[in-house]
């Protein structure tokens, strides 16, 4: 039966691979999530005169949540399911083009996802990747809206109804100032179902919604040691079309728990809307704690006769506004000239304020800056980038080696080759890239109690003697005696980390882990390079030539051996399945540090199939010797690599043990990916495999 299922594996793999090659994934051909065809579905609902009704994101509790979004929540109570057209009279998709002030926070902490909306809405070329044209509640109207999002290395298209949460009369989420809006309603719905449900929004980094809105990558920037250029740096990121976030940090300056309701304020956040409303969360100047804002634009004022660095900052509250220097009704502007504060001061209060650059460095603790990948650039005249994909997973007993602080298993992780070989200037060696490690679906598993995990990576040189070789997996002796070259500033929980780097011209080790071993995820590795570089995945096959016990002539046989055959074989002078088996577990009965139930009859009659030359289904003198002597040398290399001292071998030890044994070939895992084999279990299998 096994052969069919493989070829059928393998053949769905290899389409994957061509449907990727013909463009499947791209923006333009997003794979279609759940199966749902939009087109199809919404010709079938015209042709049937009836609106969509979505059975895979159903109107119902568990659409909402599962714990303060659940069904006995407070939050909940009350709640419909109802079609715009059941509530506003005249609702429209969009109203003179998608605008900041469409997008005003409801009752869930997903103020980072609005952020990154708002941004979104100043790139039309951006918002249309997201939001396709041709949607309306009018001309052609089935109830069905689509909408796409960058996952992980592919687009994804992502049907909806549009049966919305509505409590007393309004949107329980978000909805436009004006109320008539509901593109940005339809935009959180899709992101809800791409995620499992509402409350997986809660609490996040705008950096995840960024990426999903256009497939960059994020850099992040402390601002209590912000480059001397970052002005600039912001300044030319927004005219490239790149989204920029920023935040104030809750508590004293660590970002150990993410940004925007992070985990830290999750309590408190579910309970004020996600970001929380309470007053104490709030500065002096009406600046939000724990709070994620959109950096909308960067400009320069004369004031006083000097130039002034400003920055627009909104709030997806829309409401609540800093009320210091060079906000909405501040002394400032009434020394700018005319035309300029006309153009740039807005006196009404959408969330959307200006401020100084330098109280933008003081009040404010991060920067979060979207570079754009080539396929989203607008124009083909700007930078593009050199990048590189890799699908990766840690898993418990084999790839979930943990951190540097675990040597034991660090070089049990995916390993990832990078070759620079165009340095930045000529003449010079240094080469710049940004490195990028994202985990997988970890919104979906919060209904199972699980969240982001703690990730980070490093960076080794490739020794001399492994340079220009393939495939090369570096094993734990080389991590014990060589330092890294470059890391993430920070093992953080956030779903992804991200470090620009620089480094000399050569071939670079990429060693992506969790903090601690045993975590279980699945990620991606993206390298982004301003000039071409080399990357492949590494792995090796764990090989082990010992020499072959020989066959010794029984002449040659020591004579206590042989006294000991005649004791153990009887009259016959041959071992039968059932003798092996109980000399085998007499004597492992007496091995306390070996936890076994003993060998099986069928571990035993495999040993002698192996060892009988001459098919007479025992053992003589000369075949049980050479068993004798793998056993014994089976049992030094197990104790040699039973670390833990626990009388079994986990994978971890498993794969060191299996260099040092006869042959390995790659075993899959169990069902809970944890192999953990007693002493003759080990036997049987090294020497079988």
């Amino acid at each position: 039966m096994e052969e069919p299922i493989c070829a059928t594996g393998m053949a769905a793999r290899l389409r994957s691979q061509w449907d990727h090659d013909a463009g499947l994934g791209q923006n333009h051909n997003a794979v279609k999530f759940l199966g749902q065809d939009y087109e199809r579905l919404k010709a079938q609902c015209l042709q049937s005169r009836k609106l969509f009704e979505d059975n895979l994101f159903p109107c119902a509790a568990s659409s909402l949540g599962f714990d303060e979004l659940g069904p006995r929540s407070a939050k909940t109570y009350g709640v419909r399911w109802m079609r715009p057209t059941e509530f506003c009279q005249r609702p429209e998709f969009i109203v003179d083009g998608a605008t900041r002030t469409d997008i005003c926070q409801g009752a869930l902490g997903d103020c980072w996802l609005l952020a990154a909306i708002a941004s979104l809405t100043l790139n039309d070329n951006l918002l249309h990747r997201v939001v396709p044209h041709g949607q309306s509640f009018r001309q052609g109207y089935a109830g069905i809206f689509h909408f796409q999002f960058w996952q992980f290395g592919e687009w994804v298209e992502v049907v909806i109804d549009d049966r919305l949460p509505v409590k007393d009369g309004k949107l329980l989420f978000v909805h436009s100032a004006e109320g008539t809006e509901f593109w940005s309603a339809l935009l959180e719905k899709a992101y809800a179902k791409l995620n499992g449900c509402y409350e997986a929004l809660s609490g996040g980094s705008t950096s995840e919604g960024f990426e999903d809105f256009t497939g960059g990558v994020t850099e992040m920037f402390e601002l209590r040691k912000a480059p001397p250029d970052l002005y600039n740096i912001m300044s030319r990121a927004i005219e490239r079309g790149s989204l920029l976030g920023c935040s104030i940090d809750e508590m004293g300056g660590s970002q150990e728990n993410g940004i925007g309701g992070n985990t830290r304020l999750k309590v408190l956040l579910l309970f004020h809307g996600g970001c929380t409303r309470d007053m104490e969360a709030v500065t002096f100047k009406k600046l939000v704690k724990g709070h994620a804002y959109s950096v909308t634009a960067v400009d320069e004022v004369v004031y006083r006769g000097n130039m002034t660095k400003l920055v627009r900052i909104r709030n997806p509250w829309g409401e609540v506004e800093w009320t210091g220097a060079w906000s909405d009704n501040s002394r400032e502007w009434e020394n700018v000239d005319r035309s300029v504060r006309g153009r740039l001061q807005n006196r009404s209060e959408d969330g959307e304020f200006w401020m100084s650059f330098s109280d933008f460095l003081r009040e404010f603790s991060r920067l979060e800056l979207c570079n754009l990948t080539a396929d989203a650039l607008q124009h083909s005249q700007m930078k593009k980038w050199s990048s590189s994909l890799y699908q990766g997973e840690w898993r418990r007993g084999s790839t979930a080696g943990g951190c540097r602080n675990y040597p034991a298993t660090f070089w049990l992780n995916p390993q990832f080759k990078l070759v620079l070989q165009h340095p930045d200037t000529p003449g010079k060696s240094d080469c710049s890239f940004l490195v990028g490690l994202m985990q997988k679906d970890r919104r979906k598993k919060r209904r199972e109690g699980k969240d982001m995990e703690t990730i980070g990576f490093a960076l080794y040189e490739v020794p001399n003697e492994f340079k220009g070789s393939s495939g090369v997996h570096l094993k734990r002796d080389f991590f014990l005696t060589h330092a890294s070259s470059a890391r993430s500033e920070l093992f953080i929980n956030l779903r992804e980390v991200s470090s620009r780097l620089q480094l000399p011209a050569g071939e670079y080790v990429i060693v992506p882990s969790t903090f601690e071993p045993h975590k279980e995820a699945d990620f991606v590795l993206r390298v982004f390079s301003e000039k071409p570089a080399d990357s492949e995945e590494l792995d090796d096959d764990v090989i082990a030539e010992l020499p072959t016990e020989p066959l010794l002539d029984e002449s040659q046989i020591d004579a206590g051996f042989k006294n000991l055959f005649r004791q153990l074989a009887g009259p016959d002078m041959e071992i039968s399945i059932a003798e092996l088996q109980t000399i085998l577990n007499r004597i492992i009965s007496k091995h306390k540090d070996l936890k076994t139930d003993g060998f099986t009859k069928e571990a035993c009659r495999s040993m002698i199939s192996l060892m009988d030359k001459d098919g007479s289904g025992k053992l003589g003198l000369s075949e049980f010797h050479v068993l004798w002597e793998k056993i014994k040398r089976y049992l030094t290399i197990f104790r040699q690599f039973d670390l833990d001292k626990s009388g079994t071998m986990s994978s971890y030890e498993m794969r060191m043990a299996l260099e040092s044994a006869d042959t390995f070939q790659t075993m899959d895992t169990d069902k809970d990916k944890v192999i953990s084999l007693n002493f003759p279990q080990w036997i049987t299998l090294t020497m079988f495999a």
